[in-house]
């Protein structure tokens, strides 16, 4: 394999805490080297509430995955998530001093460190900024203004703001597990570059990832992502309905949903019925499979309802906002039967489940290709990218100082100073984190 590095996924999620150890084969594919999971017991709803039983728990799984990989892991690439995530749109612009220069980097810089001095509600920090498309001395719908003349030079941005202090905790966790930040990403942000096509983002796209806690949407339309949204219920609803309204015990319940659950209420015969044993020595209770699909039915409708609302926010029903790629459902909770069927009805887009399968290697195990782990495949997917810019960055900076030294002389063709390619705002709070945990102590 040579020099061919790891890289780790770290997936903190409600249900479960997943770490998962890829790195690219020689064709250019993710390959999966080891999966470890371990029931998360310390995440209610994307969000840390218990340190102590979240650490053990990442420890865990990060055991399992070293052993199943035969790797040593020391750094993480991070989701985050949960309720607290929320999205707005916001224009801002800047005046140039001399038009007669072309717009470069620095200017973009400008503009966007701009939108991060944006007042947000207490607690809360600017996550992403994504510029959507620019405007150059009034001129819209200007993809990349790098290189052209003009005095103004504004932009439409998606800003995504969480809490600091949740952000915080995960950062903490990690460290106390023992590992290192390589980098933090927004989870639907990784569930999507795991699970959609590059067609499908420029045609229009929303994908919709059923967690355990949480259900998080990301819209992408022309190559870019438009909107994103947590919504603060999942697959744990509705075993919580089932475990109430069959009056049984959770892991019944779960077990129920997965093997027997339908969102479909009308295919179940009033007549097919599972019995479930009692607790100490009770009489076995028996539940109709149809009574089943009801409350699953009336749970999945609330949160796709839900998400649509959001959908609808985007814009999905302007012309130029039309997503034409419909929908992609992934996440455990996109297992449910008849669910495609179910979406499509309400929304009436068009609806395919997502695989993680778009950048694997075509050898991989089946359970790494379920839309359980397709968060994890994107962290993963997320780690290696940031892995290899480094090196790129590296390698060139190498490049110029070797030429600086040997070129002493008056040669004129000194090789152009390496350009830094611009920090993404994840990376700047990766890096703010890092000093905040290590000057915590």
């Amino acid at each position: 394999m040579g020099d061919n590095k790891i890289s780790v996924g770290l997936d903190i999620g409600t249900t479960k805490i997943v770490a998962m150890v890829g790195r690219k084969n020689n064709y250019g594919k993710l390959e999966i080297l080891g999966i470890g999971r371990a029931k998360s017991l310390g995440v209610h709803r994307g969000v840390v509430n218990n340190i102590t039983q979240t650490i053990q728990s990442i420890q865990q799984a990060v055991q399992e995955a070293e052993a199943a990989s035969g790797e040593k892991i020391e750094e993480v690439t991070v989701g985050i998530a949960g309720q607290h995530i929320r999205s707005l749109q916001h224009s801002d612009y800047i005046t140039r001093e001399n038009s007669e220069l072309v717009i470069n980097e620095e200017d973009i810089d400008r503009l966007i460190n701009q939108v991060h001095k944006l007042v947000m509600l207490p607690g809360e920090e600017i996550i992403h900024v994504l510029p959507q498309e620019y405007k150059v001395d009034g001129q819209a719908e200007i993809k990349e203004p790098i290189g052209m003349y003009g005095g103004r030079l504004e932009a439409n941005f998606h800003v995504v703001v969480g809490q600091v202090s949740s952000i915080r905790n995960i950062g903490r966790c990690v460290k106390s597990a023992g590992l290192e930040l390589e980098g933090i990403t927004l989870e639907p942000l990784a569930s999507a570059n795991a699970v959609l096509s590059q067609d499908e983002k420029d045609a229009g796209v929303a994908l919709i990832d059923i967690g355990g806690g949480t259900t998080d949407l990301a819209i992408f339309r022309d190559g870019i992502i438009r909107h994103t949204a947590v919504i603060p219920f999942g697959g744990n609803v509705i075993t919580e309905d089932i475990k109430e309204g069959c009056s049984i015990i959770e892991k019944q319940a779960e077990l129920l949903k997965i093997k027997f659950g339908s969102t479909w209420p009308g295919e179940n015969k009033d007549n097919e019925i599972v019995s479930i044993p009692g607790l100490r020595g009770r009489e076995p209770k028996e539940i109709t499979l149809k009574n089943l699909s009801k409350i699953i039915h009336a749970r999945v409708v609330e949160i796709i309802e839900q998400v649509y609302v959001e959908i609808k926010n985007y814009g999905h029903e302007e012309q130029k906002k039309k997503l034409i790629a419909g929908i992609v459902l992934t996440g455990g909770g996109s297992q449910l039967n008849h669910l495609k069927q179910l979406v499509e009805y309400i929304t009436g887009m068009d609806t395919r489940i997502g695989y993680p399968n778009e950048h694997l290697a075509g050898d991989s195990d089946d359970d790494v290709t379920s839309p359980l782990f397709a968060t994890a495949v994107g962290l993963v997917m997320d780690g290696l990218k940031r892995q290899e810019k480094r090196k790129i960055e590296a390698d060139a900076q190498r490049a110029y100082d070797e030429s600086m030294s040997n070129n002493n002389s008056d040669d004129v063709d000194v090789a152009e100073r390496p350009v830094k390619e611009r920090k993404t705002f994840l990376d700047k709070l990766t890096e703010k984190l890092k000093d905040f945990l290590d000057n915590a102590e």
